[in-house]
C-alpha cells in the first residue's frame, strides 16, 4: 500500500514527470489508463512508475527466468586422490576431471595425505603437475598447487564455455504474448520475496457512472511463478 505523501514519477515512456503528491500521480495513472507501480521504496521519495501491472510481473518473471537458465555455480567440483592412487584409478579421476572441464565447471584436485604421508609432500605436487598436463587440452591451471594441513589442491578452469540448461527456451510466438492487465492483480505467496513494490491499479468512471474509490494499493509480496505469465 503506498503510503507515503509524495512520489518521484517516472511516466510509461520512462520520462521523468518529478516529484508530486500520491494523489496526484494516482490520479495520472486513472487519466492515462496505467497502474501506479512503487518501483523503489526506499529512496527519499519512492519512485513509483505508470505501467501495465501485468505486463510488469510478467517481464520480471521472464527476466530472472533467463537469467537463472544462464547462472552457473562458482562451487568446484571437487577430485581427491591419494599419493598412492595406482594408474587406473588415476586415469579414471582423469576422465571424470574431463567430464566436469566440458561442463564448463572449474575443478579443484586434490591429494589428500595420511598420517607421516604429508613429509613427502613432493608426491602430491607431482601428481598434481602431471594430472594438469593430463587435462591441458580441456582446462588451464587457475591456482598452482598449494599444501593446506594434509592436502595438496590446485585450482583448474574449464577451457570450454558453460552448456546452457535443457529447459528449452520459450519460443517467439509465445514470449510475444503479453498477458491482460487486471485492476486488482492477486497477491501471491512466496518463500523468497522480491523486493517490495506497490501498486495502485487504476480505475477510471465510465460515462454516467458514480466515480469509484480507487482501491488500496496492493503490496507485490512475491514474483509470478516461473512457469506461468502473470494474469495467466
Amino acid at each position: 500500500m503506498i503510503r507515503v505523501p509524495q512520489l518521484r514519477v517516472i511516466d510509461e515512456e520512462g520520462t521523468q514527470l518529478g516529484v508530486m503528491p500520491t494523489s496526484q500521480a494516482l490520479r495520472l495513472a486513472q487519466e492515462r489508463g496505467y497502474d501506479l507501480v512503487e518501483v523503489a521504496p526506499t529512496t527519499a521519495p519512492p519512485v513509483a512508475r505508470l505501467l501495465d501491472y501485468g505486463q510488469f510481473k510478467y517481464e520480471k518473471a521472464r527476466q530472472e527466468k533467463e537469467a537463472r537458465r544462464h547462472q552457473r555455480s562458482v562451487d568446484f567440483k571437487e577430485i581427491r586422490i591419494r599419493p598412492k592412487i595406482g594408474k587406473g584409478d588415476f586415469d579414471t579421476k582423469v576422465h571424470r576431471a574431463i567430464q566436469f572441464l566440458g561442463d564448463g565447471d572449474r575443478i579443484k584436485v586434490t591429494v589428500q595425505f595420511r598420517g607421516r604421508e604429508v613429509s613427502h609432500a613432493y608426491i602430491g605436487r607431482d601428481l598434481l603437475i602431471k594430472f594438469g598436463e593430463q587435462i591441458a587440452e580441456h582446462g588451464t591451471v587457475e591456482r598452482q598447487p598449494v599444501l593446506e594441513g594434509k592436502s595438496m589442491s590446485m585450482v583448474v578452469t574449464s577451457l570450454h564455455k558453460p552448456r546452457p540448461s535443457e529447459t528449452p527456451a520459450r519460443s517467439p510466438a509465445r514470449a510475444a504474448e503479453a498477458p491482460a492487465r487486471t485492476s486488482e492483480p492477486p497477491v501471491r505467496a512466496s518463500d523468497a520475496p522480491v523486493e517490495a513494490a506497490q501498486v495502485a491499479p487504476a480505475q477510471a468512471p465510465a460515462d454516467g457512472e458514480k466515480a469509484r474509490p480507487v482501491a488500496a494499493a496492493t503490496a507485490v509480496a512475491a514474483e509470478m511463478p516461473a512457469d506461468q505469465p502473470a494474469g495467466g
